[in-house]
């Protein structure tokens, strides 16, 4: 089964800040926030949730199909995926400027970021159907909000297997939209705080939104993920690094290796360790496609884990 990724195409600005935004924050007057603070670095790499999950998944040896929208400014950035064996034939070149996504990391890994959509914008040409009839598990992860609800809409009509990422377009999208891909979804990846807004977008408690869902992944960064099903709920430890140094990007290399195991029926506890595996890898470096590993020494850091052998 192929893996057809939908969502953003972005370069990343990451900056990092010392201190903690806890203590720049006074609670009486978020109506008049004003905080600035001094950053101790500046880096611009390649990015977006799709490029992201794209670039994990070439590491280990898939050839994703890549559906979003880009600015011309980016052809090395594409070319660099192609070398990787990442299908590009359905990328969509815009006339607008690549995506930006801008973000701070304090001291406690807490992060605050803006985005600009640019070229994500104009994805009204990339379409669900010609993929329907074929076996391929879609990715429908955040990008543009109206594209991520035709997305949700057309897969549900042509019965597509498709898992629903929303991220960070949980605060953007219509309660009706994350309703439909709530349950037509037949999985569900976000975070802890993730599930927390879309809970309260939807009127409901946690429990009665992962009630409604068939298969839901909940990552929680250092503490692991949990794996919500109508049968259990798993807890997954993650793997221990001990000089982590940049959380952007981890979540979506913990997708690569829970889609690679997930298209091959692994067991879902097995998905998840390997998605553990693949992000302790990326928040050894800065940015979110500038950590690299072999077959081997990704097995060898999953068995001294997990204490079991990983067959790829």
């Amino acid at each position: 089964m192929e893996i057809l990724l939908t969502g953003s195409l972005s370069v990343d600005q990451i900056t990092n800040f010392d201190g903690l935004f806890e203590e720049k924050i006074q609670p009486d007057k978020l109506h008049i926030l004003s905080i600035s603070v001094l950053l101790k670095e500046l880096k611009r790499t390649h990015g977006g949730i799709a490029g992201n999950i794209a670039y994990s998944l070439s590491l280990l040896g898939e050839k994703p199909i890549l559906l979003a929208s880009i600015g011309t400014d980016q052809k090395e950035y594409m070319s660099k995926l192609k070398k990787m064996g990442v299908n590009l034939d359905y990328l969509h070149y815009s006339a607008l400027p690549t995506a930006t996504f801008s973000v701070i990391t304090d001291r406690n890994d807490c992060q605050v970021g803006g985005f600009y959509p640019g070229a994500m914008s104009d994805a009204s040409t990339l379409e669900l159907k010609p993929f329907a009839k074929k076996d391929i598990f879609t990715v429908i992860s955040a990008h543009d909000p109206k594209q991520m609800a035709k997305q949700i809409t057309e897969a549900k009509q042509n019965k597509m297997r498709f898992c629903f990422d929303v991220g960070q377009q949980v605060i953007a999208l219509p309660k009706s939209v994350l309703q439909k891909g709530v349950r037509a979804a037949e999985l569900v990846i976000l975070n802890d705080y993730e599930l927390g807004i879309l809970a309260k977008a939807l009127e409901k408690s946690e429990q009665q939104v992962l009630s409604e869902m068939k298969t839901c992944v909940v990552t929680l960064g250092e503490k692991g993920s949990k794996i919500y099903t109508r049968e259990a709920q798993t807890e997954v430890g993650s793997v221990f690094v001990p000089k982590p140094v940049d959380p952007t990007g981890a979540g979506d290399a913990f997708r690569a290796g829970f889609l690679y195991g997930y298209v091959r029926s692994w067991p879902l506890i097995n998905c998840a360790r390997l998605g553990s595996t693949v992000a302790s890898f990326a928040i050894e470096q800065v940015g979110a496609q500038e950590h690299h590993f072999s077959k081997k020494s990704l097995a060898e850091r999953y068995a001294k884990t997990y204490q079991e052998k990983l067959a790829l």
